[in-house]
């Protein structure tokens, strides 16, 4: 495709030299630009799609970078990025040192804030508001946000505020029905309600068409509005009750209306929220039959649709994720009391595999990570034993729900964070870096980091024989070295090691992933007169003393190594060990530095780390000849 006008679009600025017109064309050529990269070069691709007409007419009819536009979480912000510099650039989007997949304030002045997270854009959008009241200017600010972010508690602690403070904001409800997966809750069925209501809406529309042109009518012709919602519909509006002006719902896909609407809105004060309904992957038909399959698809052919995997000639090692899938499915079958919980994250976290054989067992919360810690604890004190699965980097956002509601009453939650580590491409705000810090402070929580696929299977096995109180099983995207994973069930010995290699001199204490990679350096040094000990420590906490002791008294070098921060974790807790036991072992402690990692695939960010296998083995080197 040539792009005629997409190729003369540097900034916001040539965008509004166009007719409202041309935004239409505008629009197909930004969408086929998307399709023909990100086909090539992996990225959230269904999102983007369904957003490329409200993105055009947002930078149309808004002044950026001075008006300001937040995009929550950011899977939806390519066309924004193409339109604002980063067209040439896009190729390099999500890879090591390209640009960031997610709107990124240090990379452009348009990205008005960072994101990564759901749910943040109306707050951080109200303090940009107050913020541009108290020092005089007149810009708009504007919240982007989907369906499925705006049903979790911070969207509506931030509206709540923003009524009260009768801020000049905007905020753009995108509603699709879909997250990652589709929407769950009450909200989404009062979304749906208001978008499929015909009567309400053709009503609706003629009011406006009469009424709505004239500045004079306006306020008229709102009243108008508010009372057929509440004729037609069987609810009052909900985002009036927080003091919102609703507008819509109107065609997400309209460019030359969306344009007109934003323009118009900008003369009305106040907080306001505009409903739009969009598509996701729009214009993609592979991605709008199949929006979860195509949230994030990898590489495809851009003309068919087809997914394209690597070709492997050998049988490919299990991802962690589907080992908790399948597993919490065999525990269940045997142990009634198990349930499932997961935040939005059914597909990524293989607890689709439950929901689909005991949906009254496994639940989908939707984006709310904290109700899903505290729902656990519920349903624990109750006697049942509930895995809550969430990313870790999500789980953060539920740390005073672990402290409070679990861990305080000692209760039966088996806490399971995926992704733990370094994720690759999704950067900084993804990277579940500080879960093992922040959990074994934690009085009564057990930590344990599995090495590889059985030795999950296996702890998920041992932690529902018995009520060991509060756990968090922590393990990293995708899979390590193991094929044949589904051995028969043996209990894992809690706070126990286990002894991967015999050597001397040095020893190696690896917690999770990093127990393979350790093990490959090893190997890597067979044909060299150097033979360290390897243990893979299993738990961060309890530490298994014991070895710690014998470690302590028979090798003068030990390192240390984990994908997680090097501050406060697994090398801390052994370096604390060591403090209280009076031992004076020289230590190395490889892991995430005391800096925020970004975006690259996870072999390249281990290798900026200092612990892929290479670095590793280059450390017990040094170490060796010390």
């Amino acid at each position: 495709m040539e792009y005629q006008l997409l190729k003369h679009i540097n900034s916001p600025a040539d965008l509004r030299q166009l007719t409202v017109e041309q935004l239409i064309p505008l629009s197909n050529e930004l969408r086929s630009y998307i399709i023909d990269v990100v086909s090539d070069n992996p990225g959230h691709f269904g999102a983007s799609l369904g957003v490329v007409e409200l993105t055009v007419a947002l930078h149309h009819a808004l002044n950026t970078p001075y008006d300001k536009i937040v995009w929550d979480v950011g899977h939806q912000a390519y066309g924004h990025k193409i339109l604002t510099g980063r067209r040439d650039n896009f190729h390099t989007n999500r890879k090591y040192k390209g640009i960031s997949g997610f709107p990124k304030p240090s990379e452009s002045e348009y990205d008005a804030f960072g994101v990564g997270h759901a749910s943040t854009s109306i707050s951080a959008a109200l303090g940009m508001a107050v913020a541009a009241k108290e020092q005089g200017e007149d810009r708009m600010v504007v919240a982007v946000i989907g369906d499925a972010s705006i049903a979790a508690g911070l969207a509506f602690e931030g509206m709540n505020n923003a009524g009260a403070l009768n801020a000049n904001l905007l905020v753009i409800l995108n509603d699709n029905n879909m997250a990652i997966d589709p929407n769950v809750g009450a909200l989404n069925e009062y979304l749906l309600d208001i978008a499929t209501s015909k009567t309400y809406n053709k009503v609706k529309s003629d009011v406006w068409r009469l009424l709505g042109k004239l500045p004079e009518a306006r306020k008229f012709a709102q009243r108008i509005d508010n009372s057929l919602k509440s004729i037609v519909m069987r609810q009052s509006n909900l985002f009036e009750s927080f003091n919102f002006r609703y507008f819509g719902p109107v065609d997400g896909h309209d460019v030359v209306y969306l344009s007109k609407i934003i323009s118009d809105l900008r003369t009305i004060k106040g907080p306001k929220l505009l409903h739009v309904i969009t598509t996701k992957g729009k214009g993609f038909k592979p991605a709008e039959e199949n929006q979860t399959q195509f949230h994030a698809p990898g590489k495809f052919n851009k003309h068919t649709g087809e997914i394209i995997k690597p070709q492997h000639s050998e049988p490919q090692p299990v991802r962690f994720q589907d080992v908790f899938g399948h597993t919490i499915v065999e525990l269940a079958e045997k142990n009634p009391r198990i349930m499932g919980i997961t935040p939005a994250m059914p597909s990524g976290s293989s607890l689709n595999l439950m929901m689909k054989v005991m949906p009254h067992r496994a639940f989908d919360v939707g984006i709310a990570e904290q109700h899903a810690v505290t729902f656990a604890a519920g349903l624990a004190i109750s006697g049942q034993l509930p895995f809550c699965n969430v990313y870790s980097t999500f789980m953060q956002r539920a740390y005073d729900n672990i402290i409070h509601d679990i861990a305080i009453q000692k209760l039966n939650v088996v806490l399971c964070l995926d992704r733990g580590g370094l994720v690759g491409d999704d950067g900084e705000t993804h990277h579940g870096a500080f879960d093992l810090a922040y959990l074994r402070t934690v009085p009564h929580m057990i930590v344990a980091a599995p090495m590889d696929a059985i030795d999950l299977r296996q702890m998920m096995y041992t932690f529902q024989t018995q009520d060991y109180g509060p756990v968090a099983i922590r393990y990293p995207r995708g899979g390590g070295s193991v094929v044949d994973w589904k051995v028969p069930f043996e209990t894992v010995e809690i706070g126990k090691s286990r002894l991967i290699n015999k050597g001397e001199k040095v020893a190696l204490l690896t917690i999770g992933i990093t127990g393979e990679l350790a093990r490959t350096a090893v190997q890597g040094l067979e044909n060299e007169p150097i033979n360290p000990s390897h243990y893979d420590m299993r738990f961060v906490k309890p530490l298994d003393e014991e070895a710690l002791h014998t470690i302590c008294k028979n090798y003068k070098e030990l390192i240390t190594i984990e994908d997680g921060s090097k501050q406060g974790g697994f090398g801390s807790a052994v370096l604390e060990f060591m403090a209280q036991h009076q031992y004076t072992n020289r230590v190395t402690i490889l892991g995430i530095p005391d800096y925020f990692v970004a975006h690259g695939t996870q072999q390249e960010l281990y290798k900026e780390c200092g612990f892929d296998a290479n670095s590793i083995a280059n450390k017990i080197k040094e170490a060796w000849n010390r």
